[in-house]
């Protein structure tokens, strides 16, 4: 079986693929363009190298495996078109991003960004506004793997953990759920909204101006999800209603130069960070392995897409 990896393992790592009966074929996703020599592979391991190809010219491609969580990159006609399978980095970076979400809350509550200037001017005031993390509701937009991570996390602080998907389904770890179509609770009560949810034409701008509105004044809003989840040009006319707004993502990256958000002192802004972490390259190889092995054995991905065109 031929392997196309965009990306390159250690060598003790790369034996463990071969090993697998697998013919690897490693080529960094830019230099693609310039090559015709791996179109006849049955499986490829990539991030967002579709740009660089003619889908059309695969002639045996059975298998794509994503180092990524989001399936927004891919050419999607060309999948259900020749029934090509999509396997996606799942659990990755749950971890990364759960404790994240976990540094993000607290510090807004803290409200270190106040403390980091004092620092630097070298001025020494006690900070009364400090809140409590103690008791708050903290909701998360989507109740997925990345949700149930900071969920967990966040329990140790004693807050109320509220979630919001497709039909309000109850996910364990979560007090209570809602579904998309009756979320008005949600927004009204949540201390504290975390925006996970995936890039599909029903999550764009779920976070509007009707629903900026709905919100607690001196409420804390955060996306690490996509950034078409939060409508930017609404919030910035409801910006002065919340204690702090995080944006690791936005809907158009980087963010704009002459953004009125860059200069408001109650938001955080990190440009697609939340992700990072040391152990990020042996997920993404435990991925990849895991999901080879099981398509070898059984003839699916362990990750497997169930339903490409829902988005996740």
């Amino acid at each position: 079986m031929k392997v196309l990896l965009n990306f390159r393992f250690s060598d003790d790592k790369m034996k463990m693929l071969e090993d697998l009966a697998c013919e690897l074929i490693y080529i960094p996703e830019r230099e693609m363009k310039d090559r015709d020599d791996f179109y006849d592979v049955d499986v490829w391991f990539t991030y967002d190298a579709f740009k660089y190809v003619e889908m059309n010219n695969f002639t045996n491609l059975k298998l794509i495996i994503l180092t990524s969580t989001g399936l927004d990159m891919l050419p999607i006609d060309y999948i259900c078109k020749n029934n090509v399978m999509v396997a996606n980095n799942k659990f990755g970076y749950s971890i990364p991003i759960a404790e994240s979400i976990v540094m993000y809350i607290l510090q807004v509550f803290k409200n270190s960004y106040q403390s980091f200037k004092k620092q630097e001017m070298r001025i020494w005031n006690m900070d009364l506004s400090w809140l409590e993390l103690a008791g708050k509701r903290i909701g998360f937009l989507g109740t997925g793997t990345i949700s149930r991570a900071a969920s967990k996390r966040l329990e140790a602080f004693d807050v109320e953990l509220w979630g919001v998907n497709t039909d309000g389904r109850s996910i364990e770890g979560f007090s209570k759920c809602f579904s998309l179509d009756n979320s008005d609770e949600f927004f009204r009560k949540c201390d504290v909204i975390v925006g996970v949810m995936p890039e599909t034409a029903n999550t764009s701008h779920i976070i509007d101006s009707v629903r900026l509105e709905m919100m607690k004044e001196s409420s804390t809003l955060i996306n690490v999800g996509r950034g078409n989840l939060i409508d930017l040009r609404a919030l910035e006319k409801y910006i002065d209603k919340f204690r702090g707004v995080v944006l690791d993502v936005v809907e158009k990256e980087p963010l704009e130069l002459t953004s009125y958000l860059w200069d408001q002192e109650n938001v955080i802004i990190t440009a697609h960070n939340s992700w990072v972490s040391d152990n990020n390259w042996e997920r993404r190889f435990d991925n990849l392995y895991n999901n080879l092995k099981s398509y070898i054995e059984t003839g699916k991905a362990e990750s497997m897409i169930e339903n490409i065109k829902r988005g996740y």
